[in-house]
């Protein structure tokens, strides 16, 4: 049996059926009953609902299980202790792979979120636990393109000038699966998950006014306006380790490009990655069938 945590985020709403299809029993760990309903739904039996910081749920998700996909919250404050808490659980479980959802060059420390993954890592590493970790650079995500479906404006966080690297999380969740169905091949590995292209938002503009045949504007947010538009009207006395995550993205993003190389998720998909117009041109299509 397989567990997947946040298993109603970016990655594990996408990769749950894939194992599901593969004949993997697997048990999804969620902290709401809505995110427990929408999987359910997806025909996800065996949902333990509740935060796993909590020693008592921990221990129910772990209970059984012979495989981990861990994914750490990035906005979460708790994010490190999390982590190492799942480690931990999957340890005294005798848990027989672990596999750990982190990011591109972990080691950029000025990155919030990268120093936590990178710690995270380092626990992992000294755990005795079979391990892969999958580090994959920054996601293309349908979230940024509402905006730009509805308004014709592309908006980024941090300078439109810098490059970056970008990956499709259907490719992500591929490797997470192959990697999970074939633990003997993968374990003790560490892999960079990249997509094809170097871009910088106007490039990213370009390819998208493509697709949707229409020009399309792009502007530079700070790192407040974007967390206004991520958690909406939520207190933001209670944002403070979300409003830091954010800014350091902005300060890094703006003062160095952010880049890593296709080859190694080309191997391991062994076809060429998703490109960007091929995302934006199905969620396009997603996207035109609901309105």
């Amino acid at each position: 049996m397989i567990l997947v945590t946040a298993a109603n985020g970016n990655q594990g709403k996408r990769l749950l059926p894939k194992l599901r299809a593969s004949g993997v029993p697997v048990r999804a760990c969620v902290r709401s009953e809505a995110s427990a309903h929408a999987l359910r739904k997806a025909g996800v039996a065996d949902v333990i609902i509740g935060d796993i910081m909590e020693p008592a749920v921990l221990a129910r998700a772990m209970r059984g299980a012979q495989k981990v996909y861990h994914v750490g919250p990035t906005a979460h404050p708790q994010e490190r202790a999390m982590g190492m808490a799942v480690i931990d659980a999957a340890r005294a479980e005798g848990v027989e792979h672990f596999v750990f959802s982190s990011v591109l060059h972990s080691i950029t420390t000025d990155l919030v979120q990268h120093e936590i993954k990178r710690d995270v890592e380092e626990h992992l590493l000294s755990s005795g636990l079979a391990f892969t970790i999958l580090q994959p650079s920054n996601y293309m995500l349908p979230l940024k393109l509402q905006p730009v479906f509805k308004e014709g404006i592309f908006r980024l966080s941090w300078s439109l000038d810098r490059l970056q690297s970008l990956v499709d999380l259907g490719d992500v969740t591929d490797v997470a699966a192959m990697v999970l169905a074939n633990s003997d091949a993968h374990v003790y590995a560490t892999y960079e998950l990249v997509g094809t292209g170097r871009f910088t938002a106007h490039h990213l503009s370009r390819m998208i006014s493509n697709v949707l045949d229409r020009p399309i504007r792009v502007e530079e947010i700070d790192a407040d306006t974007y967390l206004d538009a991520w958690f909406g009207d939520a207190d933001r006395s209670q944002l403070k380790h979300q409003a830091c995550v954010l800014r350091a993205i902005s300060a890094r993003y703006s003062s160095h490009d952010f880049l890593g190389n296709p080859n190694v998720l080309t191997w391991l998909l062994g076809r060429k990655p998703t490109s960007f117009e091929e995302f934006v041109r199905a969620e396009y299509t997603t996207f035109m069938s609901r309105n």
